[in-house]
Protein backbone atom coordinates (compact mmCIF):
# COMPACT_ATOMS: atom_id res chain seq x y z
CA UNK A 1 0.00 0.00 0.00
CA UNK A 2 2.70 2.47 1.01
CA UNK A 3 4.82 1.58 -2.05
CA UNK A 4 1.91 2.11 -4.46
CA UNK A 5 0.83 5.39 -2.85
CA UNK A 6 4.07 7.04 -1.83
CA UNK A 7 7.49 5.40 -2.23
CA UNK A 8 7.55 4.40 -5.90
CA UNK A 9 11.30 4.96 -6.19
CA UNK A 10 12.34 3.19 -2.99
CA UNK A 11 15.34 0.91 -3.50
CA UNK A 12 15.71 -2.53 -1.93
CA UNK A 13 18.43 -1.19 0.40
CA UNK A 14 16.13 1.61 1.63
CA UNK A 15 13.32 -0.87 2.18
CA UNK A 16 15.62 -3.18 4.15
CA UNK A 17 16.58 -0.29 6.44
CA UNK A 18 12.92 0.36 7.33
CA UNK A 19 12.18 -3.36 7.59
CA UNK A 20 15.05 -3.99 10.00
CA UNK A 21 14.00 -1.04 12.17
CA UNK A 22 10.50 -2.51 12.50
CA UNK A 23 11.82 -6.06 12.96
CA UNK A 24 14.28 -4.93 15.66
CA UNK A 25 11.51 -3.09 17.50
CA UNK A 26 9.34 -6.21 17.53
CA UNK A 27 12.16 -8.49 18.61
CA UNK A 28 13.25 -6.07 21.34
CA UNK A 29 9.66 -5.91 22.62
CA UNK A 30 9.52 -9.71 22.80
CA UNK A 31 12.87 -9.87 24.60
CA UNK A 32 11.63 -7.30 27.13
CA UNK A 33 8.48 -9.37 27.66
CA UNK A 34 10.48 -12.57 28.24
CA UNK A 35 12.95 -10.74 30.49
CA UNK A 36 10.02 -9.85 32.71
CA UNK A 37 7.74 -12.90 32.50
CA UNK A 38 10.35 -15.69 32.87
CA UNK A 39 12.00 -14.35 36.08
CA UNK A 40 8.54 -13.52 37.48
CA UNK A 41 7.42 -17.13 36.90
CA UNK A 42 10.62 -18.38 38.51
CA UNK A 43 10.21 -16.18 41.61
CA UNK A 44 6.55 -17.23 41.86
CA UNK A 45 7.45 -20.92 41.73
CA UNK A 46 10.15 -20.47 44.38
CA UNK A 47 7.63 -18.82 46.70
CA UNK A 48 9.59 -15.58 46.94
CA UNK A 49 6.58 -13.35 46.22
CA UNK A 50 4.19 -12.11 48.88
CA UNK A 51 0.47 -12.14 48.17
CA UNK A 52 0.27 -8.40 47.32
CA UNK A 53 3.36 -8.77 45.11
CA UNK A 54 1.72 -11.66 43.24
CA UNK A 55 -1.16 -9.36 42.33
CA UNK A 56 1.30 -6.72 41.21
CA UNK A 57 3.25 -9.26 39.13
CA UNK A 58 0.07 -10.51 37.44
CA UNK A 59 -0.97 -6.94 36.66
CA UNK A 60 2.40 -6.11 35.10
CA UNK A 61 2.39 -9.40 33.18
CA UNK A 62 -1.02 -8.50 31.79
CA UNK A 63 0.26 -5.07 30.79
CA UNK A 64 3.24 -6.63 28.97
CA UNK A 65 0.92 -8.88 26.93
CA UNK A 66 -1.57 -6.04 26.35
CA UNK A 67 1.23 -3.81 25.07
CA UNK A 68 2.22 -6.38 22.45
CA UNK A 69 -1.42 -6.81 21.40
CA UNK A 70 -1.83 -3.05 21.05
CA UNK A 71 1.31 -2.91 18.90
CA UNK A 72 -0.15 -5.46 16.49
CA UNK A 73 -3.49 -3.64 16.46
CA UNK A 74 -1.73 -0.35 15.70
CA UNK A 75 0.41 -1.70 12.84
CA UNK A 76 -2.65 -3.41 11.36
CA UNK A 77 -4.32 -0.02 10.88
CA UNK A 78 -1.49 1.08 8.58
CA UNK A 79 -1.90 -1.96 6.34
CA UNK A 80 -5.62 -1.63 5.74
CA UNK A 81 -6.68 -0.58 2.24
CA UNK A 82 -8.78 2.61 2.26
CA UNK A 83 -10.22 2.96 -1.26
CA UNK A 84 -11.98 6.25 -0.45
CA UNK A 85 -8.84 7.88 1.00
CA UNK A 86 -6.10 9.64 -0.96
CA UNK A 87 -4.04 10.39 2.12
CA UNK A 88 -0.56 9.00 2.78
CA UNK A 89 -0.90 5.51 4.34
CA UNK A 90 -0.21 5.73 8.08
CA UNK A 91 -1.20 3.99 11.28
CA UNK A 92 -4.17 5.31 13.23
CA UNK A 93 -3.13 8.15 15.52
CA UNK A 94 -5.63 6.85 18.09
CA UNK A 95 -3.99 3.42 18.19
CA UNK A 96 -0.52 4.98 18.23
CA UNK A 97 -1.49 7.08 21.26
CA UNK A 98 -2.92 3.99 22.97
CA UNK A 99 0.29 2.03 22.27
CA UNK A 100 2.49 4.83 23.64
CA UNK A 101 0.22 5.41 26.63
CA UNK A 102 0.25 1.72 27.51
CA UNK A 103 4.06 1.66 27.26
CA UNK A 104 4.34 4.65 29.61
CA UNK A 105 1.99 3.05 32.14
CA UNK A 106 3.93 -0.24 31.96
CA UNK A 107 7.30 1.48 32.35
CA UNK A 108 6.11 3.72 35.21
CA UNK A 109 4.45 0.83 37.06
CA UNK A 110 7.56 -1.34 36.68
CA UNK A 111 9.86 1.45 37.88
CA UNK A 112 7.56 2.30 40.81
CA UNK A 113 7.40 -1.37 41.85
CA UNK A 114 11.16 -1.80 41.59
CA UNK A 115 11.96 1.35 43.57
CA UNK A 116 9.38 0.40 46.23
CA UNK A 117 11.23 -2.88 46.78
CA UNK A 118 14.74 -1.42 46.64
CA UNK A 119 14.23 1.77 48.64
CA UNK A 120 12.35 1.93 51.95
CA UNK A 121 9.57 4.49 52.03
CA UNK A 122 10.24 7.61 54.09
CA UNK A 123 7.75 8.06 56.93
CA UNK A 124 7.14 11.79 56.90
CA UNK A 125 4.65 13.73 59.03
CA UNK A 126 1.50 14.35 57.01
CA UNK A 127 1.63 18.14 57.12
CA UNK A 128 -0.66 20.36 55.03
CA UNK A 129 2.29 21.44 52.86
CA UNK A 130 3.35 17.84 52.20
CA UNK A 131 -0.18 16.86 51.19
CA UNK A 132 -0.32 19.82 48.81
CA UNK A 133 3.07 18.86 47.35
CA UNK A 134 1.85 15.30 46.79
CA UNK A 135 -1.33 16.51 45.07
CA UNK A 136 0.71 18.93 42.96
CA UNK A 137 3.07 16.10 41.98
CA UNK A 138 0.14 13.86 40.97
CA UNK A 139 -1.39 16.66 38.90
CA UNK A 140 1.95 17.34 37.20
CA UNK A 141 2.31 13.62 36.42
CA UNK A 142 -1.11 13.58 34.75
CA UNK A 143 -0.22 16.70 32.74
CA UNK A 144 3.07 15.19 31.53
CA UNK A 145 1.27 11.96 30.58
CA UNK A 146 -1.30 13.95 28.58
CA UNK A 147 1.51 15.89 26.87
CA UNK A 148 3.20 12.64 25.85
CA UNK A 149 -0.07 11.28 24.45
CA UNK A 150 -0.56 14.48 22.46
CA UNK A 151 2.92 13.85 21.01
CA UNK A 152 1.65 10.52 19.68
CA UNK A 153 -1.11 12.36 17.80
CA UNK A 154 1.52 14.75 16.39
CA UNK A 155 3.54 11.78 15.15
CA UNK A 156 0.51 9.88 13.83
CA UNK A 157 -0.70 12.83 11.76
CA UNK A 158 2.77 14.14 10.76
CA UNK A 159 1.58 17.34 12.44
CA UNK A 160 5.16 18.40 13.13
CA UNK A 161 5.50 19.24 9.42
CA UNK A 162 2.67 21.78 9.42
CA UNK A 163 4.37 24.70 11.22
CA UNK A 164 8.10 24.95 11.89
CA UNK A 165 8.34 28.26 13.78
CA UNK A 166 8.17 28.90 17.52
CA UNK A 167 6.64 30.43 19.57
CA UNK A 168 4.38 31.66 16.74
CA UNK A 169 2.83 29.29 14.21
CA UNK A 170 3.74 30.94 10.94
CA UNK A 171 2.99 34.62 11.36
CA UNK A 172 0.25 34.14 13.94
CA UNK A 173 -0.07 33.14 17.57
CA UNK A 174 -3.32 31.32 16.80
CA UNK A 175 -3.42 29.89 13.22
CA UNK A 176 -6.44 30.44 10.97
CA UNK A 177 -7.12 26.73 10.41
CA UNK A 178 -7.19 25.83 14.10
CA UNK A 179 -10.90 24.90 13.99
CA UNK A 180 -11.23 24.03 10.31
CA UNK A 181 -12.83 20.60 10.84
CA UNK A 182 -16.45 19.90 11.66
CA UNK A 183 -17.68 18.94 14.20
CA UNK A 184 -15.35 20.97 16.44
CA UNK A 185 -14.25 18.00 18.55
CA UNK A 186 -12.61 16.38 15.50
CA UNK A 187 -10.01 19.16 15.42
CA UNK A 188 -8.47 18.02 18.71
CA UNK A 189 -7.68 14.55 17.36
CA UNK A 190 -7.60 14.83 13.55
CA UNK A 191 -6.63 18.38 12.54
CA UNK A 192 -2.79 18.50 12.27
CA UNK A 193 -2.71 22.24 13.07
CA UNK A 194 -4.82 21.84 16.22
CA UNK A 195 -2.89 18.75 17.30
CA UNK A 196 0.44 20.62 17.02
CA UNK A 197 -1.02 23.69 18.75
CA UNK A 198 -2.33 21.58 21.65
CA UNK A 199 1.02 19.79 21.97
CA UNK A 200 2.87 23.12 22.17
CA UNK A 201 0.50 24.46 24.84
CA UNK A 202 0.69 21.24 26.85
CA UNK A 203 4.49 21.15 26.56
CA UNK A 204 4.96 24.71 27.79
CA UNK A 205 2.41 24.14 30.57
CA UNK A 206 4.21 20.95 31.64
CA UNK A 207 7.54 22.78 31.95
CA UNK A 208 5.83 25.57 33.92
CA UNK A 209 4.18 23.01 36.23
CA UNK A 210 7.47 21.17 36.85
CA UNK A 211 9.21 24.48 37.60
CA UNK A 212 6.44 25.47 40.02
CA UNK A 213 6.63 22.04 41.67
CA UNK A 214 10.38 22.48 42.13
CA UNK A 215 10.02 25.97 43.62
CA UNK A 216 7.26 24.81 45.96
CA UNK A 217 9.33 21.82 47.10
CA UNK A 218 12.16 24.16 48.12
CA UNK A 219 9.93 25.58 50.86
CA UNK A 220 9.34 22.19 52.49
CA UNK A 221 11.85 20.16 54.53
CA UNK A 222 12.25 16.99 52.46
CA UNK A 223 14.61 13.98 52.52
CA UNK A 224 17.71 14.27 50.34
CA UNK A 225 16.44 11.57 47.98
CA UNK A 226 13.20 13.46 47.36
CA UNK A 227 15.07 16.72 46.72
CA UNK A 228 17.29 14.95 44.19
CA UNK A 229 14.22 13.52 42.44
CA UNK A 230 12.52 16.91 42.10
CA UNK A 231 15.73 18.58 40.91
CA UNK A 232 16.29 15.80 38.36
CA UNK A 233 12.71 16.22 37.15
CA UNK A 234 13.30 19.93 36.51
CA UNK A 235 16.60 19.22 34.70
CA UNK A 236 15.02 16.60 32.44
CA UNK A 237 11.99 18.85 31.71
CA UNK A 238 14.31 21.70 30.63
CA UNK A 239 16.40 19.35 28.49
CA UNK A 240 13.25 17.89 26.88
Amino acid sequence: TVFNSLNHDMTLTEFKFIWYMEYSHRMWGRVVGLAYILPAAYFWRKGWLSRPMKGCVLGLCGLVCFQGLLGWYMVKSGLEEKPDSYDIPRVSQYRLAAHLGSALVLYSASLWTGLSLLLPRHKLPETHQLLRLRQFAHGTTALIFLTALSGAFVAGLDAGLVYNSFPKMGERWIPDDLLAFSPLLRNIFENPTTVQFDHRILGVTSVAAVTALYLFSRKIPLPRRTKMAVTSLLAVACMQ
